[in-house]
């Protein structure tokens, strides 16, 4: 890349990385002070992950935050980790870990370009306005070129955007789906909006769910911004816990985390709790993004019927249709999602194998899979719970 004088350089701070300049590639629409499209690629959301310590020595996350340089100024960057691990990626590649190792690899560590934790789609080639193509092609092969300089087995960009998997596609990189459950906006003035757009048995289904949900014997806040009390992340960190320990074993954020997220993040953050005689007994923490909510962590002290599908799915739901937000991601996985009106939707990746034989039989195997997921998503979709009108519209 030497004959557009641009330099890829390796920073294992993002405080190496001046916040100016990594914001006018990550959210360059948000340089006025607008809310930016992806919060979680905002240099206040990485640096919060690092000063916490959620990333970082220990972690299995050991960041190496790249970036492209041209004429001194950075025209391109992206979030790159080193992993020894493949947790917490919720793009599953532990079979190819074991068939790599079992035929004699070293599959650990390797290259993620990704958000750590995070299963939310977004840009991974950060580019500045202006320098798209020769940012991109810069960052590509960056990191490929990195991975190969270190003997790492493999380079993985997940959850990018559909046009990014094109592009990277075009430079030789593996192309991967996988599907998660969105809801979208179609310009519904309120719920009942919404609901009128559902099967009738659905919209049963949804309304007996709220009300069994709202008689728990408490009330149910939304708080975001100056709201946001430091005693609200004691609660969250409580319900957090108890998640991550069931789900994961060991939560991935630090406690550290959510006291950097109240002091730097809480106009990006949005907290849904049920409280009872003025104690919160559960609750869910979503990101604000300018056109989508994003669902990340909830949980519980308390079981109460439906509550979960009230704050992380219904409530979601009433503030993007009141903030006029297109869409809701409510996180990985979940074909429960469906009945309560988050549809179908494809996700990205792009990988890159340093050995030319297993690179092979993973493309062989992506393929196929690719097609599973379009089936998988086409039959889900039709059993969606819109009136059929409606549904053909989706289509």
């Amino acid at each position: 890349m030497s004959d557009t004088q641009i330099t890829i350089t390796l920073h294992d701070s993002l405080a190496r990385i001046d916040a100016a300049e990594w914001d006018a590639c990550a959210c360059p629409e948000a340089t006025e002070g607008a809310r930016p499209e992806d919060p979680f690629t905002t240099y206040r959301f990485l640096k919060a992950l690092e000063d916490s310590g959620s990333v970082g020595v220990g972690t299995g996350w050991q960041p190496h935050y790249l970036t492209a340089d041209l004429e001194g100024h950075v025209i391109a960057c992206a979030p790159l980790f080193a992993k020894s691990h493949s947790q917490g990626e919720y793009i599953f590649d532990h079979n190819w870990a074991h068939a790599y190792e079992r035929a004699g690899g070293r599959y650990y560590p390797k290259f993620q370009m990704a958000v750590p934790f995070t299963p939310v789609t977004g840009r991974r080639f950060l580019v500045r306005p202006g320098y798209e193509e020769i940012g991109q092609s810069a960052l590509v092969q960056g990191a490929v070129q990195v991975a190969e300089n270190n003997d790492f087995s493999s380079l993985h960009i997940t959850f990018c955007t559909e046009a990014e998997a094109a592009v990277g596609g075009q430079m030789g990189l593996m192309e991967r789906s996988s599907q998660q459950f969105h809801w979208v906006n179609a310009g519904y003035k309120d719920f009942d909006g919404f609901l009128a757009s559902l099967s009738s048995r659905k919209r049963k289904n949804i309304r007996k769910e709220r009300r069994q949900a709202n008689e728990f014997g408490g009330e149910i806040k939304l708080l975001t911004g100056d709201e946001i009390n430091p005693e609200h992340w004691d609660a969250i960190w409580r319900f957090y816990q108890d998640t991550g320990a069931r789900k994961w074993g060991t939560p991935y954020l630090t406690r550290a985390f959510f006291e950097i997220a109240h002091a730097e993040l809480r106009n990006d953050i949005m907290l849904v709790l049920a409280l009872r005689e003025g104690r919160p007994v559960a609750g869910a923490m979503n990101m604000i993004g300018a056109s989508a909510l994003y669902g990340r962590y909830w949980g519980c002290v308390e079981d109460h019927p439906c509550l979960h599908f009230e704050l992380c799915y219904y409530r979601a739901i009433d503030y993007a249709i009141r903030e006029g937000l297109q869409r809701v991601e409510a996180g990985a996985q979940g074909e429960h999602k469906l009945a309560r009106g988050y549809l179908p939707v494809a996700t990205h990746s792009l990988h890159w194998i340093r050995d030319a034989g297993f690179a092979e039989a993973i493309a062989q195997y992506l393929q196929a899979e690719r097609r599973a997921v379009e089936q998988d998503i086409e039959i889900l979709t039709e059993y969606g719970p819109f009136r059929k009108e409606i549904m053909e519209d989706h289509e």
